[in-house]
């Protein structure tokens, strides 16, 4: 049972590089989101900081790194252009 290996093709990587530059766009994006949830702590355990919960925390960073990884769908199923 011999293989052919003449027939197969070189379709290179699935991805181009377009869709690598959005994928590493939509990364920055997820990271910004993650920071932007950080802060609000306190140094006293025994305080409680209302901080915690203003809009950027509870509403603006959730909603950052919810489009980053919309994005990041965005950029893997992009079909990649082709060149002539």
């Amino acid at each position: 049972m011999a293989i052919n290996i003449e027939n197969k093709e070189d379709k290179g990587f699935a991805l181009g590089k377009e869709n690598l530059k959005l994928l590493s766009i939509g990364f920055l994006i997820i990271v910004v989101g993650f920071l932007l949830m950080i802060g609000g702590n306190s140094k006293d355990p025994f305080f409680f900081n209302k901080e915690i919960f203003n809009f950027q925390r509870i509403t603006l960073a959730p909603l950052v790194v919810l489009f980053g990884f919309v994005f990041e769908i965005y950029a893997i199923m992009k079909k990649p252009t082709e060149k002539k």
